[in-house]
């Protein structure tokens, strides 16, 4: 269990340093095209930790391509969990499309838990951008 652990923790950190070190320009982080499409490929994955993890990275990274993945995970998730996360990055992405489907998800979603995260998203987000 220990040794998975550190192997674990090293996989993250070499894949974190392939993404961030030697990639940067001035500050500025630089992402690859294969960077994309495993962050995409891991939103389609089965395996729940993955899906999440790179549904939430696609909004940090503000991969805009990632809209339409995203909106179908929010969608189709199986999960609370991985629909709050797309809810999430899309929220992150805030494109007119994202934040319009993050509002639909409000009345829609058959999770009140879903619906109120979204409802917090949906708020901050015409907070921010409103000033209401």
């Amino acid at each position: 269990m220990k040794s998975r652990l550190i192997s674990s923790l090293f996989f993250l950190l070499i894949f974190s340093s392939f993404i961030f070190a030697g990639n940067s320009a001035k500050g500025k982080i630089v992402i690859t095209q294969n960077t994309v499409q495993s962050l995409l490929n891991g939103i389609e994955s089965d395996n729940m930790g993955l899906k999440t993890s790179s549904a939430y990275m696609l909004g940090e990274l503000k991969i805009t391509n990632a809209v339409i993945p995203l909106m179908q995970m929010m969608r189709d998730g199986v999960t609370e969990e991985a629909r709050i996360a797309a809810a999430l990055s899309l929220y992150k992405l805030g494109t007119p499309m994202s934040i319009n489907s993050i509002r639909q998800a409000i009345r829609f979603d058959n999770s009140e838990r879903v619906k109120k995260m979204c409802l917090r998203f949906y708020s901050e987000y015409l907070n921010k951008n409103t000033g209401i």
